[in-house]
């Protein structure tokens, strides 16, 4: 299938893992892709995402305010030319998330939301690929050390994917509120799970 983001965005980074296919990380174009994002933080098993029940509009201004800031970043990641997953990488020092665990040198914070399995059902195996594409990107496309992470204490599926793919588990610590224009993000009772470059590239680390 073509990639129709090739004739306009340049990938940050792009990653072939056998057996899957070519997954290519884009910038978020925040009115551009409002359409799709939109659609995917809507249902409900984007609950945790915290945007249900916001408008697209809400939805593109708030990517278009991350779009503004250096700690924050929001990327569209694309398997062979089709969406497949929204990515948010950010600073830990300057999230929410450093009121509730130290810092190191070298951590990267990152929130993913993978598009839906469609029509078809399950996918085995599916979102293991695609984290090995995201964390090559974040750890060794970005030079980091260790990624963190802050799904909802609810959202055992989360949990246990991060888990499945190396990260360890954390404390579980309540996160509080933030104001972004015009919405409010609520406090949220987070598990952090943590992934040592070492660990998931050890031949690169």
């Amino acid at each position: 299938m073509p990639d129709v983001y090739a004739p306009t965005r340049e990938p940050v980074h792009e990653r072939t893992v056998d057996g899957f296919g070519t997954v290519r990380v884009l910038p978020l174009d925040a009115h551009a892709d409002a359409e799709v994002v939109h659609a995917w933080v809507s249902e409900q098993r984007a609950a945790f995402w915290g945007m249900n029940g916001l408008t697209r509009d809400q939805v593109a201004e708030i990517y278009a305010h991350l779009d503004t800031l250096d700690t924050h970043h929001a990327y569209l990641v694309v398997k062979d030319g089709e969406p497949a997953a929204l990515l948010q990488t950010y600073e830990p020092e300057a999230d929410r998330v450093s009121e509730c665990y130290e810092v190191r040198d070298g951590d990267i914070g990152i929130h993913l939301l993978l598009a839906p399995a469609g029509p078809g059902g399950g996918r085995s195996g599916w979102s293991s690929a695609l984290l090995v594409a995201v964390t090559s990107y974040v750890l060794l496309g970005l030079d980091r050390e260790r990624i963190v992470v802050d799904p909802d204490v609810r959202n055992e599926k989360a949990i246990a994917r991060f888990l499945k793919q190396g990260f360890t588990a954390g404390p579980a610590v309540v996160l509080p509120e933030i104001d972004i224009p015009d919405v409010c993000l609520p406090k949220k009772h987070a598990q952090l799970a943590f992934l040592e470059r070492e660990v998931a590239f050890p031949g690169d680390a």
